[in-house]
C-alpha cells in the first residue's frame, strides 16, 4: 500500500484505536474519533458518556508522547479485502487556545455531532507521523 492510499484510508476511517503508554510502561488502547489534518492527527475528549474528562490517555501523553493510531477493515466473507494502517507519532495535549479551536474545526468537518456539540475537553495532536500498513 503506498503513502497516498494509507492517508486516504486513515482519512476516511470513522473510528480508530489510539494507543498510549502508561507511566509503568504498559500499553493503553482506546477507540477514538479522529481527523487527519495535513501531517497531524487530531482527536478530542468529547461529550460521550465518561466518568471524567481527566482521561488516562491524557495523563499518558503528558508523561510519554509515544502514540499510535490503528485503523483497519475486516471482511468476514472476503479476506482479500482485509487491511490495516498504523500511524505512529508523538502526541501532545492541548487544553485551550487557537490550536485547540483549529482542531475542533477539523473534527467538526468530519463529524456532524462535533459541530452540534463541540467537545468540551482537551484535544490530542499527533505529529511526526510514521506510516505502516498491511497488506
Amino acid at each position: 500500500m503506498n503513502g497516498d492510499e494509507m492517508r486516504a484510508r486513515v482519512a476516511g476511517a470513522r473510528v480508530g484505536r489510539l494507543a498510549t503508554v502508561t507511566s509503568d510502561g504498559r500499553p493503553h488502547v482506546v477507540p477514538c474519533c479522529f481527523a487527519l489534518d495535513g501531517d497531524t492527527i487530531c482527536s478530542a475528549v468529547d461529550a460521550k458518556p465518561k466518568s471524567t474528562l481527566a482521561l488516562r490517555r491524557l495523563d499518558n501523553l503528558r508523561s510519554n508522547p509515544a502514540v499510535a493510531l490503528l485503523v483497519d477493515h475486516y471482511d468476514d466473507q472476503e479476506w482479500s479485502r482485509l487491511w490495516w494502517v498504523r500511524v505512529d507519532g508523538r502526541g501532545r495535549v492541548v487544553d485551550e487556545g487557537e490550536e485547540r479551536d483549529a482542531a475542533l474545526t477539523v473534527l467538526g468537518a468530519k463529524y456532524p455531532q462535533y459541530r452540534e456539540h463541540p467537545p468540551p475537553g482537551p484535544v490530542i495532536l499527533v505529529e511526526h507521523l510514521e506510516w505502516r500498513a498491511w497488506p
